[in-house]
C-alpha cells in the first residue's frame, strides 16, 4: 500500500499517511495562517520570510493575540524543542530556521527544550545516556542555526529537572488522566513516566515568567504534530495565572520517497545534517520525482512539480528567489527541465548548505556551554 492510500496519522510520535492539512486545522481546532494575518506580520518584518509566502507555516492559535501584546510594547519570549532520538535530517531544520527568523525580527528569549526524557520513556530500546547523548549531537545544530548565544538557552529536560520540576508538578495537578488520555491515545499499559511528560512539555511555556515574576507571553513555533500538548498546556495556563501559549504551526518537508515526511527511519530518503555532501548527493540521485518514464514522455508531456520532494526542497528550503522558482517549476512542467538536471541543481545546493553547516556545527562544540540553560 502506498504512503498516499494510508489512514492520515498526526500524533507527537507518529505521522503517516498523505497529510490533509485544511483537515487538520478542522480536527485540531487551529485558525488558518490568512492574507490578512501575512500582512499584519509583514508591518514588523518587512519582506516575509520564504516559509511565511509559500505556506509552509500554516495554521496558528493566538498570533493575533501576541501581535496584539507587541504592538502594545509588551515582549514574548519564544519557545520550541526537539525530541532527541537520532541524528539531526534538514527536516527538523526547516521550524529552527524560521525561529531563527522570529528572534532576529523581534529580539526575543529563546527557549529550546530537548526532551531526553520523552524519548527515554518511549523507546524501550533507549537508555538515558543513549537519550542524552543525542541531546548533545543535536544541540550542535541547534546552535550551528545560527541563533544568538545571548538570547538562547537550551534545555536538557533530565539534567536540569529540578528547575522543570517544580512548574510541572503544578501543571501535572491541574490535569486529569481522563484529559491526556483522550488527547494522546495513552492506554492501561503506557507507562506512568510517559503519562506524566505533558506537564513537563508545558514548562517552557512558563519558565520565563517563573524566573522573572513578569508575565510573559509564549510563541512556540513548530510543526503541526505537536499540537495536541500545547492544547492540555492552555487549558491549565489561566489556572496557574499564566498566559495561553500562542502557536505557529508548519508543515512536514517531504522525504526523498513516493510520499510520507521525512523520517529518521527510512534513513536513505532524507539528508542527515551529518551527511558526508557526496552521500547526500547519492540521496538526491535517487529520489522519486515527479517525472516521465522516458526522457520522450518527459519531453512531450512535462513533469509533475507538486508531487516532486526535489521541487519542494528548493520551494521550502533551498530557493530563495521566487522568480527563479517560478522558473523552475514552469520549466519542468513544459517538459524543458529533466528529472537529471533538476536533480543535479538541488544536489549543488545541499551539498553546499552541508559543509557550511558542518564547519559551523563543528565550531558549536566550543560555545556549547555558553547556550545551556543549566539547572537553576
Amino acid at each position: 500500500m502506498s504512503n498516499d492510500d494510508e489512514e492520515m496519522v498526526v500524533t507527537p510520535w507518529t505521522v503517516s499517511g498523505k497529510i490533509d492539512y485544511s483537515r487538520l486545522v478542522e480536527e485540531f481546532g487551529t485558525q488558518p495562517l490568512t492574507e490578512d494575518m501575512l500582512e499584519r506580520i509583514k508591518k514588523h518584518t518587512g519582506e516575509l520570510h520564504l516559509q511565511l509566502r509559500r505556506g509552509l507555516f500554516f495554521s496558528h492559535r493566538d498570533l493575533d493575540w501576541i501581535l496584539d501584546m507587541y504592538e502594545a510594547g509588551r515582549r514574548f519570549v519564544l519557545y520550541t524543542g526537539r525530541g532527541p532520538s537520532g541524528p539531526v535530517h534538514i527536516g527538523h531544520l526547516v521550524p529552527w530556521i524560521f525561529t531563527k527568523h522570529l528572534q532576529d525580527v523581534f529580539g526575543s528569549k529563546l527557549y529550546f527544550q530537548m526532551t531526553d526524557d520523552e524519548k527515554f520513556l518511549i523507546h524501550p530500546e533507549f537508555t538515558l545516556d543513549t537519550s542524552k547523548g543525542f541531546a548533545y549531537d543535536n544541540a550542535l545544530d541547534v546552535i550551528a542555526t545560527g541563533f544568538d548565544p545571548k538570547k538562547t538557552k537550551i534545555i536538557m529536560d533530565v539534567e536540569d529537572s529540578g528547575t522543570l520540576y517544580r512548574i510541572a508538578v503544578q501543571v501535572a495537578k491541574r490535569i486529569t488522566f481522563s484529559t491526556v488520555k483522550a488527547t494522546f491515545g495513552f492506554t492501561e499499559s503506557s507507562n506512568i513516566g510517559i503519562i506524566f511528560f505533558p506537564a513537563i512539555q508545558a514548562v517552557p511555556c512558563f519558565l520565563e515568567t517563573e524566573l522573572t515574576g513578569e508575565n510573559v507571553p509564549c510563541l512556540i513555533p513548530a510543526a503541526i504534530d505537536q499540537d495536541p500538548y500545547w492544547r492540555v498546556t492552555r487549558d491549565v495556563a489561566p489556572k496557574l495565572g499564566y498566559f495561553k501559549p500562542a502557536q505557529i504551526h508548519c508543515k512536514f518537508l517531504p522525504g526523498l520517497g513516493k510520499g510520507g515526511k521525512m523520517s529518521a527511519s527510512i534513513p536513505e530518503t532524507c539528508v542527515f545534517t551529518t551527511d558526508p555532501p557526496e552521500v547526500a548527493e547519492k540521496k538526491i540521485w535517487n529520489a522519486f520525482t515527479g517525472g516521465k518514464p522516458t526522457v520522450e514522455e518527459q519531453r512531450k508531456l512535462g513533469g509533475d512539480p507538486y508531487i516532486c520532494p526535489i521541487y519542494y526542497y528548493e520551494y521550502y528550503l533551498f530557493e530563495e528567489d521566487d522568480g527563479k522558482l517560478k522558473e523552475i517549476c514552469e520549466r519542468c512542467r513544459s517538459g524543458e527541465l529533466l528529472c537529471g538536471e533538476h536533480k543535479m541543481m538541488l544536489a549543488e545546493k545541499v551539498k553546499k548548505f552541508l559543509v557550511e553547516h558542518q564547519k559551523k556545527r563543528e565550531k558549536a562544540k566550543d560555545v556549547l556551554d555558553e547556550f545551556l540553560f543549566k539547572n537553576r
